[in-house]
């Protein structure tokens, strides 16, 4: 694999140079492709010419938005997004819409599969653990076994990605068919735990919750004290999804030692970025993965007629919405994430947040990435350890209280002085979201609570909602209390 592995990462280090050009080349044939579907010739595509005109004709879409020509492909019509009918549907739960039908066509499909492999061997390469093609690489995802709608094979994309695995790694893929179609979640993990647990695993990857919990049951299934007297060999571990910094201590912990992390940024809407190097400074954007991207500031998303920035007009440090338009047959595509350039040359990005997933009660806009790195800053400081947690707000307090930011957190070691720690965590938030430190300043919230949930609260939690396992995670930050209010049966008493 050394040589093929030194290739790819020579091509990944070629594309970061184009990336700019990349994109302009990318966008004038996504609209050619397309323009004799119906989406094509509804926005008039044959007038496109270039960005601008792209503004003009095509306006910003969420999921609902798009729902009426998605609709008309799952009746089994052709060429409605893109041409032909897609490969496949990756099926995902959304908040408002219910259940939503992601097309990935026979174009899409290559990408998210390639940039998967450009991903490995390009950390690979940086690294130089070359050792980890000698032993077995685990993937913890969701079920392969798929329906069908009209004939078009659906599912979670983890469980479709199981059916595009290339030949050069099933025969190292752990766990096997049989076993990743095991339900419910707790189950299938400790099958896999039996299956893996005498095997010489060398790299793992997953949503970092979920291989946590894989990593708690086989410690108590072997009896040993950390995973890498079980896997003496395992020293890469893949994840995405989420931040792993809030777990990265955790996680650390019960491998034993620190080992080599590499972080990816899949969606079913495509494979967008990838870490490129052995030390975390951002995920390079992929340009040449079937997508073009647009930048929208983030307090613009939900305007009448936002600013849609292409990739050579973004500036560091600011957080846009992610607008995508690609060969699934997605187009102005707001798929709800919020992205912050850590650097332009080459072109990286972390995900900041999420549109729907934020606090603005009263006007102070905090975001995922701001309460993680304020819950980062200070665990370390009073010796504590996070499971996992999440924030609303509390608008209506009793009496003549406040409102206040409440935190649900499951400690797996409680803080020494839980005072100072949340009286810290609220210096922090205050540090990085000047909205918050007005409205703490001006008396108009209180500063923030942590109410302490039990050990696997969160699992129980999402257990109880037939949501355990594979892609789900429970949202870092919610506007209301809905979230809260179920989480309030696990509260501990402290």
């Amino acid at each position: 694999m050394r040589p093929y592995a030194q290739y790819i990462s020579s091509q990944v280090k070629k594309q970061a140079k184009n990336a700019v050009s990349d994109q302009k080349d990318l966008f004038k044939s996504l609209i050619d492709t397309a323009k004799d579907t119906n989406f094509g010739k509804d926005h008039g595509f044959d007038g496109i010419k270039n960005h601008k005109d792209f503004v003009k004709q095509v306006p910003i879409r969420d999921y609902e938005g798009l729902k009426p020509f998605i609709e008309i492909m799952i009746s089994g019509e052709e060429d409605v997004l893109w041409p032909g009918k897609p490969k496949y549907y990756a099926k995902t739960s959304g908040t408002t819409s219910g259940v939503k039908y992601i097309p990935i066509t026979h174009d899409s499909m290559p990408t998210h599969i390639n940039m998967a492999r450009n991903a490995m061997m390009n950390y690979v390469v940086k690294s130089g653990l070359y050792k980890v093609y000698d032993g077995k690489m685990m993937f913890l995802s969701g079920s392969p076994e798929l329906d069908y709608t009209k004939g078009v094979p659906t599912g979670r994309l983890s469980g479709i990605v199981n059916h595009e695995i290339p030949g050069w790694i099933k025969n190292n893929q752990m766990p096997d068919f049989n076993t990743n179609c095991i339900e419910p979640w707790e189950d299938k993990v400790d099958e896999i735990v039996k299956l893996t647990a005498k095997q010489n695993m060398t790299l793992i990857s997953g949503i970092p919750s979920w291989v946590q919990m894989y990593f708690e049951r086989l410690l108590s299934f072997t009896g040993a004290q950390t995973v890498k007297e079980v896997f003496p060999n395992f020293n890469l571990f893949i994840y995405g999804g989420v931040n792993y910094q809030p777990y990265k201590q955790a996680i650390t912990e019960l491998i034993g030692e620190d080992i080599h992390n590499c972080e990816l940024y899949p969606a079913s809407e495509g494979f967008i970025a990838f870490q490129d190097s052995v030390e975390f400074d951002g995920m390079m954007l992929q340009t040449q993965a079937g997508i073009f991207y647009e930048f929208v500031p983030r307090d613009e998303i939900f305007n009448e007629n936002p600013t849609r920035l292409t990739l050579e007009e973004v500036e560091l440090g600011k957080d846009y919405a992610l607008v995508l338009s690609s060969n699934a047959g997605l187009w102005a595509y707001n798929i709800g994430d919020t992205v912050r350039f850590t650097s332009l040359d080459p072109y990286k990005v972390v995900v900041s947040g999420r549109i729907k997933h934020y606090i603005s009660a009263f006007g102070e806009h905090v975001i995922g990435k701001e309460v993680e790195s304020a819950m980062v800053e200070v665990i370390s400081k009073y010796a504590a350890r996070v499971n996992e947690f999440t924030v609303a707000p509390q608008v209506n307090p009793n009496g003549s209280e406040l409102p206040f930011h409440e935190w649900f957190v499951e400690f797996e070691d409680l803080p020494y002085d839980m005072d100072s720690f949340r009286s810290d965590l609220d210096k922090s938030m205050q540090r990085q979201n000047i909205y918050y430190l007005d409205l703490i300043n001006g008396k108009i919230l209180q500063p923030l609570k942590i109410t302490a949930l039990q050990k696997n609260a969160f699992r129980k939690y999402m257990q109880s909602k037939g949501k355990l396992g594979g892609q789900n995670k429970v949202p870092r930050l919610s506007n209301d209390r809905k979230i809260a209010r179920d989480l309030l049966n696990y509260k501990l008493d402290i």
